[in-house]
């Protein structure tokens, strides 16, 4: 059964990007951003793909990407409508609207949409791109945290799980550090 994966970048106290969905406060290394591209190439952004040499890389873990509608809004912000047109994009939002064949606004329950797709017969993983109430939601079917922790405090932003008191385990797995001070550490639910 296909897997979802919680991939994400978080501060030392919780936040995966600040107030105004800022993310370049992390300190990124060039051996961080190549084991990256190496490791997870599908989630780097179609436009970034080209200026890092990924152009043509093919997926190696996600071929469906799940976001939250301030997860996708920057993109639209840069007049770009599928970010990921390299995978399955699915964008949970009860308001947008957009008209672009690639992407699929999915405006009901997004446990229902994890399910659905955990259910396909073939596929890759899933991956669970943001933010944080999106995260919160879809708690009960994550199966894995990919979790980028960078050695920096943000003070205040968005939290990586925003929602319900809701405790659950997950354990451990496996742990890589970079030059830069970052960890990656492979949580398994519990």
């Amino acid at each position: 059964m296909r897997k979802l994966v919680y991939y994400i970048g978080v501060s030392l106290d919780g936040y995966i990007a600040g107030p105004n969905a800022e993310f370049d406060f992390y300190p990124v290394s060039d051996q961080m951003a190549a084991w990256m591209n190496d490791r997870y190439p599908e989630t780097v952004p179609t436009h970034v793909r080209k200026l890092v040499g990924l152009e043509g890389v093919p997926n190696k873990v996600f071929d469906t990407l799940v976001m939250g509608r301030g997860t996708y809004e920057p993109a639209l912000d840069a007049s770009i409508t599928s970010p990921y047109s390299h995978l399955r994009q699915y964008v949970v939002s009860s308001t947008l609207t957009i008209d672009d064949p690639t992407v699929q606004v999915e405006t009901g329950d997004p446990i229902e949409l994890i399910r659905r797709l955990k259910a396909e017969d073939t596929g890759m993983d899933i991956y669970l791109c943001g933010g944080g109430r999106l995260a919160a939601s879809l708690l009960p079917e994550i199966d894995e945290i990919i979790l980028k922790n960078y050695p920096v405090v943000a003070g205040a932003g968005i939290p990586m799980f925003s929602g319900q008191f809701r405790p659950t385990l997950f354990a451990p797995t496996r742990r890589e550090t970079f030059d830069n001070g970052a960890q990656v550490t492979w949580l398994t639910r519990v």
